[in-house]
């Protein structure tokens, strides 16, 4: 099934882009949308999301009210450069006959306007740039034109935005529109389509979700009275069955205390807080340790195993967490908390590989410690850091740390003061894959 592309924008671009999307009608259906003013973009989109998929955007101008929307569908702005510039500067010295000097001009930026005018050889001692962000009300556009033809500093105005453009007009200030080029719409419109598949063929990817209450099996045994363990183990179900149909997913019980669900990437996906809400239910259920692995891949067998391993990443991370590892083999969590790291658990770099093995540490372990770094933002990492995001005892970071100094894949960078009383901490940068392939 085709895409539907809601088109929104002034008269004239909702034409015109209109008018290159039907080269494009084997990919997409674009469904129309013309506003008299940008800020009635909002409820047009909130009104017709579900009759499109996607949104191409006609201008800067509908960044705002289109996020003021809150909807969550994929959009593309059109975006104007030197070309649209020049287009413009045609019509208004060849075909008008009117000097490209004492101009102002909005939302374009210095560089594609001081670059234009340079490359035309047309000197720009005269000309003024407002150059548009997303937190610069419109308002603030128009006056800005209207002042310079108050203080005679130019003689004509170049806007962006259409509304702009007809209220100049009807103080009879001499003015001209910028309109996105063909070029620039059909690259827009591949973009979308080349995103959208990817997007799409991304979100049919198969979910494994794989839940485990562990000590369940411990409970058969004493403690409990049978049919307050058929009890517990139905409620458990329950749980997870809920969020299993949240999903429209399929739920099976693999063992004592251990289910799965199979889904798809995009529904999973699509319900927010899910995996945080199952654990904080499942918690309050049984005061036993629970984890949920969750792998994606493009068949069920390669999902169920991404999250069987994601699984066993979220039992030795701590209890009440989940992890996902996705078809690339990248590992991500612990998806409850606000903050996660990601890792891959492979390398291709033999040298590294070989060097590890001498230290005795892992490659995930490895591949875990450069997240932390990046993370942290600095380039440098401590074994507090280490200890803190990989649940390990400062002396284990430590003994890890070392162990990767002595093999050359980190190095001391300097100390850092303790918070209270005590040695100095050494403060590490460890080498990432592609600065050892470059050594």
């Amino acid at each position: 099934m085709k895409p539907r592309a809601g088109i929104i924008g002034p008269m004239d671009s909702v034409h015109l882009i209109s008018e290159i999307a039907t080269e494009f009608n084997d990919w997409l259906q674009s469904v129309p949308f013309i506003y008299q003013n940008p800020e009635e973009a909002t409820s047009i989109v909130q009104k017709n999301q579900h009759a499109v998929d996607l949104w191409i955007l006609a201008g800067p101008a509908l960044f705002n009210p289109f996020q003021k929307s809150a909807v969550k569908q994929p959009f593309f702005l059109l975006q104007l450069d030197g070309a649209s510039l020049t287009k413009t500067l045609v019509d208004i010295g060849y075909n008008d006959k009117r000097s490209l000097e004492r101009i102002s001009i909005d939302t374009l930026t210095e560089r594609d306007v001081f670059e234009t005018y340079r490359d035309l050889g047309i000197p720009s001692k005269q000309v003024y740039v407002q150059e548009y962000t997303n937190d610069i009300p419109l308002e603030k556009l128009l006056a800005y034109h209207q002042k310079n033809i108050q203080d005679e500093k130019v003689d004509i105005c170049i806007t962006s935005l259409r509304s702009i453009y007809d209220q100049l007009c009807l103080q009879n200030i001499t003015a001209y529109w910028v309109a996105p080029t063909r070029t620039n719409i059909r690259e827009t419109f591949s973009t979308a389509i080349q995103q959208w598949e990817t997007m799409h063929f991304k979100q049919s990817q198969i979910a494994a979700i794989l839940v485990k209450v562990q000590g369940m099996e411990k409970k058969e045994n004493h403690n409990m009275v049978s049919y307050d363990l058929h009890r517990l183990n139905l409620e458990i179900q329950s749980a997870i069955l809920s969020f299993a149909e949240s999903i429209s997913g399929s739920f099976v019980t693999i063992g004592t205390g251990v289910f799965v669900i199979f889904s798809t990437r995009g529904s999973l996906e699509e319900t927010e807080n899910s995996i945080a809400s199952l654990l904080e239910k499942l918690a309050l259920l049984a005061d036993l340790p629970s984890n949920i692995g969750i792998g994606y891949g493009d068949t069920a067998l390669t999902a169920e195993e991404n999250a069987r391993l994601a699984l066993n990443h979220a039992q030795n991370y701590d209890s009440f967490c989940a992890f996902l590892v996705d078809n690339n083999g990248t590992i991500e969590g612990p998806l409850k908390e606000q903050e996660a790291i990601a890792f891959q658990y492979r390398t291709e770099n033999k040298e590294i590989s070989e060097k590890l093995k001498k230290s005795g540490i892992t490659i995930t372990t490895f591949n875990k410690i450069l997240s932390v770094q990046k993370r942290m933002g600095n380039g440098s990492i401590t074994a507090t850091h280490v200890a803190e995001w990989l649940k390990m005892t400062p002396r284990n970071a430590r003994r890890i740390l070392t162990g990767l100094v002595e093999e050359g894949i980190a190095e001391i960078i300097g100390d850092e003061a303790p918070s209270s009383k005590g040695r100095p901490r050494k403060i590490y940068r460890v080498s990432d894959t592609s600065e050892m392939l470059n050594k």
